[in-house]
Parts: structure tokens; C-alpha cells; sequence
């Protein structure tokens, strides 16, 4: 059984110049823990860097998951 709605959080272990290894954990957490995946850097839509919080979400009216990063200080800081 595929979920229909998720958001996965990761963050980016270690990278070369093509792949990036993530660890990814539920939001909210569950019981299962978390997962490593491997996702090549052209997949991430931000700077590649150790310790990097990336999402991956996806609602039941989509039909691929999105991966955006998370928003820089200095970009959430003209929101305020």
C-alpha cells in the first residue's frame, strides 16, 4: 500500500559532485525510524551541503512528490 499524502524530512549526510545521501524521517514521526536514500544533486533545488534540511511532500492530489529546501535566514527574515 502506497501513502497518497506524506512530507518527509531529510538531512543531507555526506555528497560527492553527482549524489547527495540523505536521511529521511516522517513528519509526524512514527515508530519506524528513519531511512537513508542516495538522490543525485540534480534532484535538490538548493546549495548541496552537509547538514542541509531538504522535504519531500506529497498530498493526494498529486501525483509525483515535491522536494523544496528549507528557506535560508536571510529569507525568511523580509517575511517578519
Amino acid at each position: 500500500m502506497a501513502l497518497k499524502s506524506f512530507v518527509l524530512v531529510g538531512t543531507i549526510l555526506s555528497h560527492d559532485s553527482l549524489l547527495s545521501t540523505v536521511e529521511f524521517n516522517l513528519n509526524p514521526s512514527t515508530n519506524g525510524g528513519p531511512s537513508v536514500a542516495v538522490l543525485p544533486n540534480s534532484a535538490i533545488p538548493c546549495e548541496v551541503k552537509v547538514g542541509k534540511k531538504i522535504y519531500v511532500v506529497k498530498n493526494e492530489k498529486e501525483e509525483h512528490p515535491t522536494i523544496s529546501c528549507e528557506a535560508e535566514k536571510n529569507e525568511t527574515q523580509g517575511l517578519l
